[in-house]
C-alpha cells in the first residue's frame, strides 16, 4: 500500500513538472523520438538563458504467460510457473542544462526486479561546449563531447536498443540479449563526431561502485570505439561501428552483470523456491568474467524508410579471481524491425539471438549453447506511451545432464506497457 500511495504521489508530482519542464541541449529524449539515437548528437537547437531542470520517469509492466521444462537428472525441481504479472518497474530521469552546452543527468530506479527499494544507477556531466572564452576549444567541442561521472558504459551499440528497468521505448522487444554486456561505472568519456565519423574513448574505475581498497589489486578498464553512421538521403541510414572494452584486473568486473533491474522473463529455469529478487537474471547467461574480461561487438545497422536492420556480433575472453585459464563467450543477434502507419507508430520484428559459452562446472569447463528467438509486435499509442506483446522461445544445449538447465527450454507470451517522458 505505501508503495502505491508513493507511487501516486509521484506521478502526480511528476506530470505537474512534466508540464512545467524546459528543453534541455544534446540530450536523447526519453520519448518515441529517442528511437535510433545512439550517442547524443552534437546539434544544439536549444539557446541557454538559465538553469533548467526538466524531470521525467519511466513506468513499466509487463504480464507473463511462459512454460518451462527441462531433462536433468538433478533431484532439483523447476520453479512452478503460473501466468501472472510481474512486478511493475519505474524510473526517475533528471535533466539539468547548467550552461551553455554542459547538461546534468541522474536516474534513479524507483523500483526494480533485483533492488526493490530505490536506487541510483548513475549520474553524469555532459560538456558539449568550452566552459571558457576560447577560440581553439570553441572549435574543439564543435566536434567533441566529454562525459564525466559514474555512467552506462559505451561500449557497443545494443544498449542503446535495450529495455533499462522502467524505461522500454526503445527496445522493440520485451526481453534484452542472453548474453548482457551493460553495466555503469565510475570514469570520463570523448566522444568525436564529424561527418557520419565518430571515434569513442573512456577509462573507468572497473567496477559497477567506488572502492578504495586495493585487495586484490585493480585496473581500470578502457573502452574505444570507431565507427560511421550518416544519413545518406531520405529514405537509408547506415551505421557500422566496432567497439572493445578491456579490464585486466577488477575484483567485481560487472559487464554482463551490472544490470540491476534483472530480466524481463521471471523465475524461467530456475529451481524450486527461488524468489525473484535473487534470482534476477532468469534466462541470461551470466559467465563470470568478475576478474578479467576482454570483449569485442561489431553493430552493423541498417534503416531504409520503415525498415531496421540490426546486428550484434561479440566476441569475449575472461575469468573470475579463483580461475586460472580463460574462457570463451560469443553471441550473434539479428534482428529486424518495420515501422509503419502513421508516424510509424505500429511495429514488427523478429530476432535471433545465439550464444557459445566455455562455463565451468565445478572443477571442469564444459562449451555450452543457448539459442533465443523473439517475435514481437507493438503499438506507440503516443510518443510517450508503448504497448508490445512478444512470443519467445528459448534452449539450452550441451549442458551438464546433472545441471538443472539441461535439455532446458521455455516459451510463451509476454505483454508489456510502458510509459516514458
Amino acid at each position: 500500500m505505501k508503495r502505491l500511495l508513493l507511487a501516486a504521489v509521484f506521478v502526480t508530482v511528476a506530470g505537474t513538472a512534466f508540464a512545467q519542464q524546459s528543453k534541455i541541449a544534446n540530450m536523447r529524449p526519453y520519448d518515441k523520438s529517442g528511437i535510433n539515437i545512439f550517442e547524443t548528437p552534437k546539434t544544439d537547437t536549444v539557446p541557454f538563458d538559465d538553469v533548467k531542470v526538466r524531470i521525467g520517469a519511466g513506468f513499466t509492466q509487463q504480464f507473463q504467460a511462459l512454460k518451462h521444462s527441462n531433462s536433468s537428472t538433478s533431484a532439483t525441481k523447476l520453479y512452478n510457473l503460473r501466468s501472472g504479472f510481474n512486478l511493475a518497474t519505474a524510473n526517475l530521469n533528471i535533466d539539468a542544462q547548467l550552461a551553455k552546452g554542459i547538461r546534468l543527468n541522474l536516474i534513479s530506479y524507483l523500483s526494480a526486479r533485483h533492488h526493490q527499494e530505490t536506487w541510483v544507477k548513475g549520474g553524469f556531466v555532459q560538456i558539449d561546449a568550452s566552459p571558457i572564452n576560447s577560440e581553439l576549444l570553441d572549435n574543439v567541442f564543435k566536434y567533441v563531447t566529454v562525459k564525466i561521472g559514474h555512467y552506462e558504459d559505451n561500449y557497443g551499440d545494443a544498449h542503446f536498443r535495450r529495455t533499462d528497468n522502467g524505461h522500454s521505448l526503445y527496445n522493440p522487444f520485451i526481453g534484452n540479449y542472453i548474453l548482457d554486456g551493460f553495466t555503469t561505472e565510475i570514469g570520463a568519456e570523448i566522444d568525436f563526431q564529424k561527418d557520419g565519423f565518430l571515434a569513442v574513448a573512456a577509462i573507468h574505475n572497473g567496477e559497477i561502485k567506488g572502492e578504495i581498497s586495493d585487495a586484490p589489486t585493480r585496473n581500470p578498464s578502457f573502452i574505444g570505439k570507431l565507427g560511421y553512421d550518416k544519413q545518406l538521403n531520405n529514405d537509408l541510414r547506415v551505421r557500422l561501428t566496432g567497439s572493445v572494452y578491456h579490464n585486466n584486473g577488477a575484483a567485481a568486473n560487472t559487464l554482463y552483470t551490472g544490470d540491476r533491474g534483472g530480466s524481463r522473463y521471471y523465475l524461467v529455469m530456475e529451481a524450486a523456491g527461488a524468489n525473484a529478487k535473487d534470482a534476477a537474471w532468469s534466462g541470461n547467461l551470466r559467465p563470470g568474467f568478475s576478474r578479467q574480461v576482454t570483449a569485442f561487438m561489431i553493430n552493423p545497422f541498417i534503416k531504409y524508410q520503415g525498415l531496421e536492420l540490426f546486428g550484434t556480433l561479440e566476441f569475449a575472453k575472461g575469468k573470475a579471481i579463483n580461475e586460472i585459464n580463460k574462457r570463451d563467450v560469443n553471441q550473434l543477434a539479428v534482428e529486424g524491425i518495420y515501422r509503419f502507419a502513421k508516424k510509424e507508430n505500429l511495429f514488427v520484428g523478429m530476432r535471433y539471438n545465439t550464444v557459445t559459452a566455455d562455463m565451468l562446472f565445478g572443477t571442469a569447463t564444459q562449451e555450452i549453447k543457448m539459442n533465443r528467438v523473439q517475435a514481437s509486435a507493438g503499438w506507440f499509442v503516443t510518443k510517450n506511451m508503448v504497448v508490445k506483446a512478444e512470443y519467445v522461445s528459448q534452449k539450452y544445449n550441451d549442458f551438464p545432464t546433472s545441471n538443472l538447465l539441461s535439455g532446458g527450454k521455455f516459451k510463451g507470451m509476454m505483454f508489456e506497457a510502458s510509459v516514458g517522458f
